[in-house]
């Protein structure tokens, strides 16, 4: 298969490869957690078959002159865990290929560059690759549902779309938006980053969501924005000299238009408060937050957004710039409006549904951004059955974040258990 396909990147995944660093890339992570110890030879055979299924994935990164490109590339040999999760790819490893398998005991574990494709995507690649180890270990059948796909079956046409180009509009929107307040601490030796995942009863979260009349997520996202509030409060002491407390959303593209791509259909959303106006209780924030993201989330302001985007990449005098020239204009651009707007993502996969013949062997899920490019921190969350994983990643020493915004979950009745990666 090498060498005889290759790919655009699709309009969200020309950035990743501008902003990289020599200590950054833009990797995230996805595991499942099985009820068995992990065979590495099955599980590299199962590889060797998912990696067909999904040639937009099985990737590496090549450089043309004007414009990174995608080219097919076999599939990586599986690797034991390394120390910590979403460790940077060197441009040496994405040469080789755009994602790693991990696995350590019972967990198998994929790493994405994100020029390759975006949660949803990567938990297809997951549970699909899953399904094929499952089958082959205990020679079963697994039904193709539930986002597991068929291993034999040819790949689909529309699967490697493009579909920012698709739903590109009339109205663009603006970038425009104020800076907001970031949390920074004493950055860890040798790039290390700690983990810290908070396991939550599901029923529980929505039920106190539900007593708000407002989503999973913008109960989370109202909560981070509270944490977070209590710490500038703790260190900037002058409200006037605040900075706005902003949570970054990204939002599956799919709910708004008919997509099934298996590249990048993501666009983000950024909601907070103005933390110098004074001090703001959870509920006002709730509120606040419910009627921000109600106004962004229609597919009308979705595809202003995409708009936005993809006219930036139709420039024909950008076009026809070298990719050295581009790759500076795109970093200055990303520097003044990316990741400077909000103190923290969160990103909710929300609940992950299996074929029942595949979940009785599956204890847990678990997804995992990347640190950010500016900030310290970062939340991915997934729900499995009836459990809630909150994975907080950070590049800093302090645990202030995470002690405080369990602690608020905890302080609304809601029960934490806590897990760790620290070392030692």
């Amino acid at each position: 298969m090498a060498g005889n396909m290759w790919l655009k990147l699709d309009n969200a995944a020309k950035l990743y490869p501008a902003v990289k660093t020599k200590n950054w890339s833009n990797v995230f992570r996805l595991s499942i957690t099985l009820r068995e110890k992990i065979d590495a030879e099955i599980l590299q055979s199962a590889l060797d078959t998912t990696v067909k299924r999904f040639p937009s994935i099985s990737m590496k990164l090549c450089k043309g002159f004007f414009w990174y490109y995608l080219e097919s590339t076999k599939a990586p040999h599986i690797i034991p865990e390394k120390p910590y999760p979403c460790s940077k790819m060197t441009p040496r490893d994405l040469r080789k290929c755009a994602f790693r398998v991990l696995y350590y005991e019972n967990r198998i574990a994929v790493e994405f560059f994100h020029s390759l494709t975006d949660g949803n995507g990567g938990l297809i690649f997951l549970k699909t690759l899953a399904a094929e180890y499952i089958a082959q270990k205990n020679h079963i059948e697994i039904p193709y549902e539930n986002g597991v796909f068929d291993r034999r079956e040819k790949p689909l046409n529309y699967e490697l779309e493009d579909s920012f180009l698709k739903y590109d509009g009339i109205t663009a929107s603006s970038r425009k938006e104020a800076t907001a307040y970031q949390i920074h601490g004493t950055k860890e030796t040798n790039d290390f980053h700690n983990v810290i995942t908070g396991i939550v009863n599901l029923d529980d979260a929505l039920k106190k969501a539900k007593s708000y009349g407002v989503s999973l997520t913008t109960f989370l996202v109202s909560v981070m924005i509270y944490s977070i509030q209590q710490i500038q409060d703790s260190k900037v002491h002058n409200k006037r000299k605040q900075k706005p407390v902003k949570v970054l959303i990204p939002v599956n593209l799919r709910n708004y238009f008919k997509s099934d791509t298996l590249r990048n259909f993501v666009l983000c959303i950024t909601t907070g408060i103005d933390a110098n106006m004074g001090d703001f209780d959870l509920s006002e924030i709730i509120d606040i937050v419910h009627h921000q993201m109600k106004l962004q989330l229609t597919e009308k302001q979705m595809r202003a957004k995409i708009t936005t985007n993809v006219r930036t990449e139709k420039n024909k005098f950008l076009k026809i710039l070298p990719l050295f020239i581009k790759n500076i204009g795109i970093k200055i651009v990303f520097s003044m409006t990316g990741e400077k707007k909000s103190s923290i993502t969160m990103s909710n996969l929300g609940a992950v549904k299996l074929p029942d013949e595949m979940a009785d062997c599956v204890k847990r899920f678990d997804f995992t951004l990347g640190v950010q490019y500016t900030g310290s921190n970062n939340c991915g969350i997934i729900s499995y059955k009836d459990k809630l994983y909150i994975n907080m990643i950070r590049n800093i020493k302090e645990t202030e974040l995470e002690r405080l915004f369990f602690s608020n979950l905890v302080k609304l009745g809601i029960a934490v258990s806590v897990e760790s990666n620290k070392k030692g």
